[in-house]
């Protein structure tokens, strides 16, 4: 008997996350620069946010820039935020259109006053939408989300607005940058890198994995709803053992 469709919506991922891997590799095979890459990784995106109603994916969280990725050459580095200004210029008109909300997670304090311009316009000209919540993390390092969340809440501390004993694992992510948002149920990891780069390391404790062998600019939205598909078939205990 085939499945019901809106079964299948049920029991997939409501929250996705994607480590978008596998751009530079994508150009230097095509004899290109890594930023063609990106620039095509870019245009991927777009494919896989307008396929999230359609799976039933209410939240969409995608690895733009990671705290580690200043390491990379100036060239590229400059690339990749010129990249950055571009897309929120050009997309921000057709995001707010059809019905998706941006948020930027990460730390704004190294980026350049006018992406951080762009950043906070795109996500004033959103706040109101709701058929999809696409979140980019940029300049964004688990470990140094749940460092400058701990400051806050030891401030809180210090200054009494809270009690050391009232702190316990469901106070933490009320200061993270994800704090407004779901754990992803479901992580995605392209370019068949098997590793999870310091991303959502809170957020992730009992998300399921997939690592795909696939370069990110290569991603397709049928490959994302098999993944889903995937997704719905496991049996996810949290821990506990069911009768």
């Amino acid at each position: 008997m085939p499945k019901d469709p809106q079964t299948d919506l049920e029991s997939g991922p409501r929250h996705v996350a994607i480590i978008m891997d596998g751009n530079g590799r994508w150009a230097q095979a095509r004899g290109r620069p890594r930023l063609f890459g990106h620039h095509a990784g870019a245009r991927r995106v777009r494919e896989v946010v307008e396929a999230c109603p359609s799976l039933g994916i209410k939240y969409l969280t995608v690895f733009a820039f990671s705290t580690e990725n200043w390491k990379r050459t100036q060239v590229e580095v400059a690339g990749l935020m010129n990249l950055f200004r571009r897309y929120i210029i050009k997309e921000t008109r057709t995001l707010a259109d059809n019905g998706i909300r941006v948020r930027f997670i990460g730390d704004r304090v190294r980026l350049d006053s006018k992406l951080i311009e762009l950043m906070d316009s795109l996500e004033e000209e959103t706040q109101n939408n709701d058929l999809v919540h696409l979140t980019v993390a940029l300049n964004y390092g688990g470990r140094d989300e749940v460092a400058r969340a701990t400051k806050r809440l030891a401030r809180d501390v210090a200054e009494g607005r809270l009690k050391p004993d009232e702190v316990d694992e469901e106070t933490l992510p009320k200061y993270l940058d994800t704090r407004v948002l779901p754990d992803p149920d479901l992580v995605i990891r392209t370019s068949g890198e098997a590793r999870i780069s310091n991303f959502l390391l809170w957020q992730s404790a009992y998300s399921e994995y997939e690592f795909i062998d696939t370069l990110w600019p290569d991603f397709s939205a049928a490959e994302l709803a098999r993944l889903c598909q995937n997704y719905g078939s496991r049996d996810r205990r949290f821990g506990a053992v069911l009768a």
